[in-house]
């Protein structure tokens, strides 16, 4: 029945658990779960690869063999090895299409053939003339012949390392056509696949003929084995298979050949598109290209199964490519049958790019006129905001995902609004002067005049959850900056952050820039989003320190403005003021506690222990229902202490905070640069010197003498709003503003000058004198 195929299945006892992987038993102990899916359609999303059972792994000749075409990439190799064992070990039903076979054969025969020289040449002709040797032209199918053994050896060697067997089947053209064979085919992969067995296919290319044109793709039951492009297309279907991961030596599918000018990655591919496409030349090695690739994903794709193309040679650059594909991550070109009704993310940020530039030309007062309109929006739609709002405050609730912090920050009411309405009116006046001024001028030479000058910084993406005040906040920044804005707002807020853009657009249409600020309202991941590092020129995360992490560690090439954390301190000097001191850890820690400005931990002087001034700070915090955990050394003081703090550095972001006992203001100094997170500590004492050596000294963004942490805000500061506080050493610092969104260009204004008129032998000497820029007056 199989005599067509040379199927060598071996099947051993399986390692004890301590010799498994221990990254595969992490993942099994952690993702395994039952996977059903009935084959039929493709996925439409690419988040729905999730849920692929039966998936195809191709491995194209350019990701199995070394840049020399002699040998394999054996790193490559593993890579892929050790995330199909972690994805056959979820559940899954792997099986693989590869090549190589040719390219181990050959390194194998011209080793023999080095070797077989060598020695005739020593016994006849002596050691001078070993470096006349040369190896003859190899037949291919002499090569896989020599090669297919060792290849399947090697795969067979690795996967047991993390205790999965494979099989081992040749085929060719015709053991698709005959239907028998077919059958047989079928009942085999499907027989190993039911015993766990991860399946490694390949043509037999030992007596395969060379590839002919022929009348192949025309139809779901019709295609031509000619490389493993088609193979691995034609097997997919046969299997019923969910997807299929083409894995070559490019990133994916491009609109022209890849290194061409403006040559763009596809993220999605749709039946129909090929007209739109030119392709370039075939890879280094193989016998396919990437247009074949194309025709056997269209193919696949007709026959119910999603695919991805995407590039497999760099796992250093792309990763766990394999295991991200089936993650739903936006890596190479997917393809699908359904064409969203929106345009894409990468069309939305191009639209916002050509918009921005747009608003950027504007005069001053026009880009004021906008963010004024829609300050008259937020007041005279205020009904239509606050019913959105209370839709997503009631799926939130009913759904019972958020916290209490995360529900407070989604709520809207009639006197944010208002709130949010004057800030945005201080912008528009600020707004009068950001872009285009002049900060620097200077006469380098006679009629030879530089200026520095404020520009935009190009696209924005702004990541925020569960606060859509932030969206007509930052809006009205990047209006008055002139920046194009991509905004991501979190799933608990869709239906504000929708009627708030939409408002937003409406004010944006007033001189004719509607498309300068777009909502992503597509299945974006924000990982994938971190990825456009060729279209977007900052990213500014707001929500939590988990999210501002994800989004640093994510971003690639991107510039990342903001702070993973607010750990923020108040340190009650020995000569504090008890009225000052109360006043400021009330406000501090209970005005709202969710903020990033909020208090979360309370340096006490050691001198205040068992004083008035300290019982009434604890009886106040617990009037307040403020939730204490002792530091360290407070904790030693104590007979009976609140819970010790499990963490120095915790950002509590609730009705909690933990009081810590320091020796002096060094200490306090001290402290905080250890513990805290550079956003915004303060300082209670009426001594003057030592409040401004801790003013001098502290190493944060905001330091404050008398004052609550909660004035570190872009309103509060006379910014009208903010985008953020950012934590970083350069750029911006602090509550960033209107400033923090601006960059600078130089502009030379020259008559025909050249840097030869400046030389030893030249005509001209530097002036460089600076030319004093007139103050504007705003009043």
């Amino acid at each position: 029945m199989l005599q067509r195929f040379a199927l060598c299945s071996r099947l051993r006892s399986r390692p004890a658990q301590a010799n498994v992987c221990p990254l595969i038993t992490r993942a099994v102990s952690q993702t395994k779960f039952p996977l059903t899916r009935s084959h039929g359609k493709s996925f439409a999303h690419r988040s729905e690869l999730k849920q692929a059972k039966r998936v195809v792994v191709k491995l194209g000749s350019a990701v199995v063999t070394r840049g020399d075409e002699c040998g394999l990439a054996l790193g490559r190799l593993a890579s892929v090895v050790e995330q199909v064992a972690v994805l056959q070990n979820q559940g899954r039903e792997m099986m693989i299409v590869t090549s190589g076979a040719v390219a181990f054969g050959r390194q194998r025969l011209r080793h023999e053939i080095l070797l077989s020289q060598s020695v005739r040449q020593a016994l006849h002709s002596g050691q001078n003339q070993l470096k006349e040797m040369s190896v003859p032209v190899l037949e291919a199918r002499a090569c896989a012949a020599a090669g297919q053994s060792g290849l399947m050896a090697l795969y067979e060697a690795m996967f047991t390392q993390y205790s999965t067997c494979t099989a081992q089947i040749l085929v060719t053209n015709l053991d698709f056509h005959d239907e028998q064979k077919r059958r047989n085919l079928n009942s085999t992969l499907h027989e190993l696949l039911r015993m766990n067995i991860v399946p490694i296919i390949n043509t037999n290319d030992a007596v395969v003929p060379p590839p002919v044109p022929n009348s192949d793709l025309q139809g779901v039951n019709v295609i031509s084995i000619k490389d493993n492009d088609s193979l691995a297309a034609r097997l997919a279907v046969e299997m019923k298979a969910d997807l299929l991961i083409a894995l070559s030596d490019v990133e994916g599918l491009y609109d022209s050949p890849p290194g061409t000018d403006d040559a763009k990655l596809i993220d999605i591919f749709y039946p129909g598109d090929q007209q739109s496409i030119t392709y370039g030349t075939k890879s280094r090695v193989g016998i396919g290209g990437m247009e074949a690739k194309v025709k056997a994903a269209l193919w696949a794709l007709q026959g119910g199964t999603s695919v991805v193309i995407a590039n497999g040679t760099h796992p250093k650059v792309t990763g766990q490519v394999i295991t991200d594909i089936v993650e739903g991550k936006k890596v190479g070109t997917f393809f699908s049958e359904v064409k969203p009704a929106g345009p894409t993310v990468e069309q939305q940020t191009e639209m916002a790019r050509q918009g921005g530039r747009a608003l950027a030309s504007l005069l001053p007062e026009e880009r004021g006129e906008i963010i004024c309109r829609l300050a008259d929006l937020l007041t005279e739609k205020k009904e239509e905001i606050l019913n959105a709002n209370k839709r997503d405050m009631e799926l939130a609730t009913s759904s019972g995902r958020l916290s209490a912090p995360l529900l407070n920050r989604l709520s809207l009411s009639s006197s944010k609004l208002n709130s949010l309405a004057i800030g945005l009116r201080q912008i528009a006046v600020s707004s009068q002067e950001s872009v285009g001024r002049v900060l620097r001028r200077t006469r380098l030479a006679n009629n030879l005049q530089l200026e520095q000058i404020t520009v935009p910084i190009g696209v924005l993406l702004v990541i925020f959850e569960s606060r859509p005040d932030c969206l007509p906040q930052v809006s009205a920044l990047a209006i008055a900056s002139g920046n194009a804005l991509l905004l991501k707002g979190g799933k608990e807020a869709a239906n504000t952050n929708r009627t708030l853009h939409q408002l937003t657009q409406e004010a944006l249409s007033v001189h004719g820039v509607k498309e300068a600020v777009q909502l992503v309202s597509t299945r974006e991941e924000v990982e994938d989003l971190c990825r456009l590092d060729q279209l977007i020129d900052l990213i500014i995360p707001r929500g939590s320190s988990q999210l501002v992490r994800e989004i640093q560690r994510a971003a690639r090439g991107i510039p990342v403005l903001g702070h993973s954390e607010g750990v923020c301190h108040v340190y009650v000097d020995a000569e504090a003021s008890i009225d000052k001191a109360l006043d400021i850890i009330k406000d501090s820690k209970c005005d709202y506690p969710a903020a990033c400005n909020a208090m979360e931990t309370l340096l006490i002087h050691r001198d205040l222990l068992r004083t008035p001034l300290f019982d009434q700070i604890i009886d106040m915090l617990r009037v307040e229902q403020v939730k204490i955990h002792a530091g360290p050394k407070f904790a030693s003081y104590l007979t009976f202490s609140p819970s010790e703090v499990k963490s120095l550095r915790t950002e509590y972001g609730d009705l909690e905070c933990c009081i810590e006992v320091v020796d002096s203001m060094q200490d306090a100094l001290d402290h905080i640069h250890k513990y805290g997170s550079s956003h915004t500590d303060a300082i209670v004492t009426e001594n003057e010197e030592t409040a401004e050596q801790f003013l001098q000294q502290l190493d944060s963004a905001c330091v404050f003498w008398n004052a609550s942490t909660r004035f570190a805000d872009g309103y509060r500061f006379g910014l009208g709003a903010e985008v953020g506080i950012s934590t970083a050493r350069i750029h911006a610092r602090g509550p960033v503003g209107l400033e923090g969104l601006l960059t600078t260009k130089w502009v030379l204004r020259g008559d025909g000058h050249t840097a030869a008129d400046f030389s030893e032998q030249g005509s001209m000497k530097f002036l460089h004198e600076n030319i004093p820029v007139p103050q504007r007056n705003l009043s």
